[in-house]
């Protein structure tokens, strides 16, 4: 365990986060802002996980954060997973998902012996909406739990709207598009579009089920959002559940300087390297290409992404996920895709800085899965996007981007794919992805358009976390909601 910063502290904020690289960083990011109001902030996670995290941490404890990481073993053996599956996106298949949230449940005792004997006692819990044995913990200690779901209002009103009025089960097939009802814009869907805990029926139905019990009895939900992206969508969430909803974010811009955010990513790129090739390119003219931490594709889809890469003839940086770098696909691009593609392409195979690469003028273009913490980081750099979703709330977050925001392209995806490479083929053609890359970068008066929303929408959100905007704001009225109700 790390020790807490010197600097004096307000009220005490224990937060859980489940262990997946996408849920983990922003809560972190979470953790620094609090701590930067004078707030004691507990980070409980597993060892391996809090191994990602440690450098942040201890930069900002260094600085004078009042930030702790609380590590607790993670229950692998016990829950018949192999050992060292800690995170989401280190398990091997689908099948163990499962196993691995029958894991994070078997943490509660210790966590709740943990909290139970702390010096400084917690004024509340925000805690993952995967967890929801942490509602439990938080009455047994008699203080209040938020909720963090890691997405945004607006695709939490519609997956809300959407069970509320069961207008799926009125549609004939899983791929019959139907309007969420009771929202102000006309948004349609598909069910296989939905995310798949609004209405389960497999083996993860309890765990649905526990979820959305633990949400009726929080305290209020905590969102990384800004009011002028949600475009109105926070207050009417807020109504819908009958509970407040703070939107703080984006809360990577507690990331000032450089530096930090390189500790942030953990070093999991080459930052000088992307960088330094992205200086040497012409302003607005490099595709940045990232699917996340979890999709999964068939060679023959990643063949298909780099061909139409190819014929764009645009510069471009392409992330490929260490997974999806099987020895077929290293040899496709070694064999002669990489000298085609010389001089105008960067393939990084892994992990890459990229908050950093966003933020470089170089930039033009995003294509991504529409995580929303992808999605964010990309609206707060101002760069338009190539939508790609692939699952859970993936397809919303493109609603908005698309056809809300209207700062984004949609490369045709129709079905989810998280594990993508249990299917034969590819569900986007290199045509598709051609075609996308030319309409996000052209040069007329659409893309001008649509970068001038984009240059809107970042200069929004930097103000939305400076003193007197709307998520400073939103930060400061939790802190004294929560410290006022443990006091």
């Amino acid at each position: 365990m790390n020790s807490p910063g010197k600097g004096k502290a307000t009220g005490h904020f224990v937060l859980i986060p489940l262990m997946a690289q996408g849920h983990m960083i922003p809560m972190v990011d979470i953790a620094r802002l609090l701590a930067a109001r004078g707030v004691l902030t507990s980070l409980i996670t597993t060892p391996l996980n809090a191994a990602r995290f440690t450098r942040s941490v201890e930069e900002a404890q260094a600085s004078g954060l009042p930030i702790r990481l609380v590590e607790l073993p993670f229950p692998c053996r016990e829950a018949g997973l192999p050992e060292g599956c800690e995170s989401l996106d280190t398990l091997p298949s689908k099948e163990l998902i499962i196993n691995f949230f029958k894991a994070t449940a078997m943490l509660r005792p210790t966590v709740d012996e943990y909290l139970s004997n702390l010096e400084i006692p917690a004024s509340c819990i925000i805690s993952d909406m995967g967890l929801p044995w942490t509602g439990s913990t938080a009455k047994k200690l008699g203080i209040p739990r938020l909720i963090f779901h890691g997405t945004c209002c607006f695709s939490l009103l519609c997956v809300l709207m959407v069970r509320k009025s069961e207008v799926y089960e009125s549609v004939a097939t899983d791929h019959e598009p139907f309007a969420v009802p009771g929202i102000p814009h006309r948004i349609e869907v598909t069910r296989v579009q939905l995310p798949s805990n609004f209405a389960m029926k497999s083996s993860m139905k309890g765990l649905s089920d526990e979820i959305l019990e633990s949400e009726a009895a929080a305290s209020g939900v905590v969102v990384n959002s800004f009011n002028d992206l949600e475009r109105g969508y926070t207050e009417l969430y807020e109504d819908a559940i009958g509970k407040k909803v703070w939107t703080i974010g984006p809360t990577f811009q507690s990331n000032k300087s450089v530096p930090h955010s390189r500790k942030r990513e953990q070093d999991l790129g080459d930052e000088d390297l992307c960088l330094g090739w992205l200086d040497e390119r012409a302003p607005r003219s490099v595709v940045y290409v990232s699917f996340g931490s979890l999709a999964r594709f068939s060679f023959e889809q990643l063949v298909g992404i780099g061909l139409g890469l190819e014929a764009s003839n645009y510069p471009f940086i392409w992330v490929i996920r260490a997974a999806n770098v099987t020895a077929q696909m290293e040899e496709w691009l070694t064999g002669g895709f990489e000298e085609r593609t010389k001089g105008r392409s960067l393939i990084i195979r892994g992990w890459a800085p990229q908050v950093l690469i966003l933020s470089h003028p170089s930039i033009g273009g995003f294509m991504t899965h529409c995580g929303w913490n992808s999605t964010l980081e990309g609206i707060n750099a101002g760069i338009p996007m190539i939508t790609w979703p692939m699952f859970a709330d993936q397809f919303l977050n493109e609603k908005l981007v698309v056809e809300m925001a209207q700062v984004g392209v949609g490369v045709g995806v129709k079905s989810p794919s998280v594990w993508q490479d249990e299917k034969p083929g590819a569900s986007v053609t290199k045509e598709e992805v051609q075609s996308a890359v030319e309409r996000l970068m052209d040069q007329g008066e659409e893309g001008e358009a649509r970068r001038n929303r984009a240059r809107d929408l970042r200069e929004r959100a930097k103000s939305a976390m400076e003193k007197g905007g709307s998520s400073y704001t939103n930060l400061t009225l939790l802190i004294e909601e929560m410290t006022n109700y443990s006091s």
